[in-house]
């Protein structure tokens, strides 16, 4: 059986991911200046959040916390893994065709409850449009999640990190395609082009949302085939096995229920500020990419490797993954939240700030992205601390602590959006998440030695964030220094990249300096 090298599939899940965001910026930057904030683009932007709120719930949520445990355990003892891993398959496959199905049915229901602020204007019309046309991608992600699940806990990384890069190749595609091959027939609809184009933009994209998941799903299936994993489609059972699997989901499945209740109150809120979904869209863009970058690939990694050492009864193996992995988190994280809160104009202006998007938006993405950035550490911690649970297969307790983190989001969201405007919504996602991170870390001192930081990590955590303090000065200094270059059409581009990897160099200098991480301890790490 193929050891899981943490560090080293902390790097191979980061760098594919990295290449994913870099990809999703760009799909970003072209559906900012060619849609801006206007209808067709918090239209699609409500229909894709769609199927992608219930791939969270069903899929990388509920389900794979479960499966993902279950399948390791049996990969170590040797149990028939690939048959666990079969029927799960074709269970899941069964379930979300009917789904599916529903979900296309009842869309105008799901549109109003994602965005109640559309009814009565063309958004809402837009976004039942676009979102029965994209639905059908829950089902091909989802058992995109379970094939990447396997590979996973197998130790084999690649292929599952690599998938969401076809997404973002697809949507660029459909962004280009979608305006490119637009044609003036403005005067059969009485329709402006520029306003036409849009539409035709806005259908395409739609399209290739369920295009965009077959891909993901055709190649993790083909690296789960070559790993001696072959899913075929079968007439579906409910053995002793998917029971079990039934009764350790179903706490889980309530927390991601809650989880995206609070997308839904954020959601809502914004629908009523006219650009909020938008604004808020794109600042999450910004703070997702240091988030997916590291916080997504500890917590595809640590999963399995946590639930095959405590699955070995390897205690002290536990204790050392953990710590490392939040050590990891943070040394990465701290520098980006600081950046997030020290330069976050130049970030959106520059990236953003054309065609549609104007300076007002930009203003107001800016805004969002510092109130996620303090939220930052949190987001990544919760990635850390939930598979502590779930290796031991305990889904309840996330599941209360999510419903407290629920009702901040919620008394937030809704308590302020009257007297701060969409920022509510932003800063009730970052309180509701520091709030779930302080349950985590309190339920987690019952485990025992395996559940807590070690003293190394200790001694490190606040070098390195003496670090991202020196940083961000240096960050904001180089801001200004830079200010009149970042404001020209010509050397913005550059003068942002100077800014970032300026920052970037004096950070792992410092860090370096201070004691916080050393390049020695990475090179022994990812041999290991």
């Amino acid at each position: 059986m193929k050891p899981i090298r943490l560090v080293t599939g902390f790097l191979t899940v980061g760098v594919w991911t990295l290449m994913s965001r870099v990809l999703g910026f760009a799909r970003d930057i072209l559906m900012a200046a060619i849609l801006g904030t206007g209808p067709v683009a918090e239209a699609f932007l409500i229909a894709f959040s769609l199927p992608n709120m219930f791939r969270r719930f069903f899929a990388e949520g509920a389900f794979n916390m479960a499966f993902v445990p279950m399948f390791a355990k049996k990969l170590e003892s040797g149990e028939q893994p690939e048959r666990f891993a079969q029927e799960a398959f074709v269970a899941m496959a069964a379930l979300l065709t009917l789904f599916t199905v529903i979900g296309i049915v009842a869309m105008p229901g799901l549109v109003w409850l994602m965005a109640s602020g559309f009814a009565g204007d063309e958004r809402f019309g837009l976004a039942v449009e676009y979102g029965r046309i994209a639905f059908p991608y829950i089902l091909f992600i989802s058992l995109a999640a379970l094939l990447s699940g396997v590979l996973n806990a197998t130790g084999r990384f690649a292929a599952a990190a690599a998938a969401p890069v076809l997404l973002n190749v697809v949507f660029i595609v459909a962004l280009l395609g979608g305006r490119l091959l637009g044609v003036p027939v403005e005067n059969a609809f009485g329709l402006g082009l520029d306003k036409l184009l849009r539409l035709q933009t806005g259908s395409t994209l739609a399209a290739s949302v369920p295009i965009a998941g077959l891909v993901q799903l055709l190649l993790v299936w083909w690296a789960a085939r070559r790993a001696g994993f072959a899913m075929a489609w079968r007439r579906p059972r409910l053995t002793p096995d998917l029971r079990r699997l039934t009764v350790i989901a179903v706490p889980a499945l309530l927390a991601g229920g809650v989880v995206q209740i609070n997308l839904l109150v954020g959601r809502q809120v914004a629908s009523h500020f006219d650009g909020a979904v938008a604004w808020l869209s794109y600042a999450d863009r910004l703070y997702q990419l240091p988030l997916g970058v590291i916080g997504i690939a500890v917590g595809i990694v640590l999963l399995p490797d946590l639930s095959r050492r405590l699955g070995a009864g390897d205690e002290a193996g536990g204790q050392g993954a953990f710590s490392r992995a939040a050590e990891f988190s943070l040394a990465m994280t701290l520098p980006a939240t600081v950046a997030l809160l020290v330069i976050p104009m130049p970030l959106v202006s520059v990236l953003f700030q054309r065609g549609a998007f104007g300076p007002d938006d930009a203003a107001a993405t800016a805004l969002a992205v510092m109130i996620y950035g303090l939220g930052l550490p949190a987001f990544v911690l919760q990635k850390c601390y939930q598979p502590l649970f779930y290796a031991r297969e305990d889904t309840r307790s996330p599941f209360r602590y999510a419903v407290w983190a629920m009702v901040v989001n919620a008394a937030v969201a809704i308590g302020l959006s009257p007297v701060i405007g969409f920022a509510a919504a932003a800063l009730a996602t970052t309180l509701a998440g520091w709030a779930m991170v302080g349950l985590l870390w309190a339920g987690a001192r019952r485990m025992g030695p395996a559940a807590r930081l070690d003293a190394r990590f200790r001694s490190r955590i606040w070098r390195i964030a003496l670090a991202s303090a020196g940083m961000g000065v240096i960050l904001w200094l180089l801001q200004v220094v830079l200010i009149t270059w970042l404001g020209s059409p010509v050397s913005r581009y550059p003068a942002l990249a100077l800014l970032v990897g300026g920052g970037i160099v004096c950070y792992f200098a410092l860090a370096h300096l201070f004691g916080g991480m050393r390049i020695t301890d990475l090179r022994r790490a990812v041999r290991r």
